[in-house]
């Protein structure tokens, strides 16, 4: 781990938190586009999905430690709350099994000229890989107390049927976050808007990764 300098730029080598896009490819998956915005706002269902990115940058951040209520019981996870992120190379793929065997999911986007675009996004996940970089980063402070980023998602309300946060709980916070090599696995996502420029979305039989994306 490399050393944190004060109130500044923060470098932290594979910081292994979770915060960066999960996308909300799971609303997109089913939506034939391959430009525009998408709003996503969903119920957790327990399916697990990965995700990975050759770069996020982001301007207002927020992290803290809740609790998914999914179909399959109670889910701890680190979500993550951006105002604003442009994102280069995105890859989700997730597996599901059905009675006829594996079937895979797999959506890319963002590999040409323009970049993915989201704001108010919010990624709920328990396994993160990645490098970072914070700018004006807050470590510590309590979760009603943030300023930074979208503000926390309220369980039950606008984000859907999500788990909640214990109010005064640890989080920390940054005015700008940039990060690379991303691989994330993430239960759940929303957006209040998502660009995905170039989507391309294949369905196949058996498992699907992002690790040659």
């Amino acid at each position: 781990m490399e050393s944190m300098t004060t109130r500044g730029g923060t470098r932290w080598k594979r910081f292994a938190v979770v915060m960066v896009p999960s996308v909300a490819a799971t609303a997109a998956i089913g939506v034939a586009v391959a430009q525009g915005a998408l709003a996503a706002s969903f119920s957790v269902s327990g399916q697990q999905f990965e995700v990975a990115a050759e770069s996020l940058h982001g301007w207002g951040f927020v992290q803290y430690g809740a609790n998914d209520v999914t179909k399959q019981g109670n889910k701890p996870v680190a979500v993550v709350g951006i105002e604003k992120a442009e994102i280069t190379k995105l890859c989700q793929a997730v597996t599901i099994p059905t009675p006829f065997g594996k079937v895979s999911m797999k959506l890319q986007a963002g590999g040409g000229k323009d970049k993915v675009k989201a704001e108010k996004l919010y990624i709920d996940a328990d396994d993160l890989q990645a490098n970072a970089k914070f700018t004006n980063v807050d470590i510590g402070v309590s979760v009603t107390d943030t300023t930074k980023g979208p503000g926390p998602a309220k369980p039950g309300g606008e984000h859907g049927e999500r788990g909640g946060y214990v109010p005064g709980s640890f989080a920390q916070q940054a005015d700008e976050v940039e990060f690379s090599d991303v691989h994330q696995r993430a239960w759940a996502t929303s957006a209040g808007s998502f660009t995905l420029p170039g989507l391309k979305m294949g369905v196949n039989m058996g498992e699907a990764d992002c690790k040659n994306n």
